[in-house]
């Protein structure tokens, strides 16, 4: 008999049961997008290959169990020809989360569905020191959790105030949770403190005259773990608003990852072990020059 190599299985999607030579087959989700039809052809292997259900994970994705491991080959062209791929597991760039983001949801900043794509086509499935989790939520209602993951994107607006249109009402003063804001309306001014604002646009939103508006960028966290050691996610960076400047902090984090990560560290314990400052450094190095 053939021997069986788990783990190459598990890197392809494929998580050993308890039950013997059984499987809970991990299907590829981009931002939890599934079409319809995809949907069609993940009811018909779970009915056919499976136990007539699926389970939905954490991270967005499906799972089909038991998967038998004498079904798999077939079982992966059934998915093929009905558009569907199966996701990864291991040491690599796992599903990427997201919601619905700017083109549907009425408190999205940033296009979260575009991004998730574009992150996918570029790192999807790449191999690193450990599982690394990229996440992206739309706004400060914070959905998908943005600083759970080892790289968080969230949505967010740099406030920018016009004397023109203000009252000097104090509604942006009363809704900033940072207390960043002051109003003096016996003076006719305004000041924000930039160093405590966290870019959320409840200012921009409550503003009854628009003395307030904004330009929507991304809001990075990194480090963020939730599984048997929690760490949430530190954000040191201002916030950005070019995209490709966003793929440049992606790939030097990455890059740091791979160059100081033990076999098996997550990158938050890795940031951890060699020291923030280390990192930081490298990253302000691509924001600033």
């Amino acid at each position: 008999m053939m021997a069986v190599d788990y783990k190459e299985l598990k890197k392809g999607g494929f998580m050993r049961m308890k039950q013997k030579d059984c499987f809970s087959m991990r299907l590829k989700s981009v931002g939890g997008h599934f079409t319809a039809a995809q949907l069609a052809t993940v009811e018909k292997v779970a009915e056919k290959f499976g136990k007539g259900y699926v389970h939905l994970t954490s991270r967005q994705g499906i799972e089909i169990p038991f998967i038998r491991l004498q079904d798999i080959p077939q079982v992966k062209e059934e998915l093929h020809a009905g558009g569907v791929s199966v996701g990864v597991c291991g040491p690599r760039v796992r599903t990427i989360t997201a919601c619905q983001g700017a083109a549907t949801c009425p408190s999205g900043l940033i296009d979260t569905v575009h991004l998730a794509n574009e992150f996918d086509k570029r790192y999807g499935g790449r191999e690193l020191p450990h599982k690394f989790k990229f996440g992206f939520t739309g706004c400060h209602n914070n959905c998908l959790k943005a600083e759970e993951n080892d790289f968080g994107v969230k949505g967010g607006v740099e406030p920018r105030w016009s004397q023109d249109a203000c009252t000097y009402c104090g509604v942006c003063e009363a809704v900033c949770p940072e207390k960043a804001i002051t109003v003096k309306a016996d003076e006719n001014t305004v000041a924000i403190d930039r160093s405590r604002c966290v870019y959320c646009g409840k200012c921009i939103k409550s503003c009854p005259m628009d003395a307030w508006q904004g330009e929507s960028g991304f809001v990075v966290s990194f480090g963020g773990l939730y599984g048997n050691r929690i760490a949430v996610g530190r954000h040191f960076l201002p916030i950005i608003f070019d995209e490709e400047k966003l793929y440049e902090v992606v790939d030097t984090t990455l890059k740091f990852f791979e160059e100081h990560a033990k076999p098996g560290e997550r990158f938050g314990t890795c940031l951890d072990r060699v020291g923030w400052d280390l990192f930081i450094k490298e990253v302000e190095v691509v924001i600033h020059g």
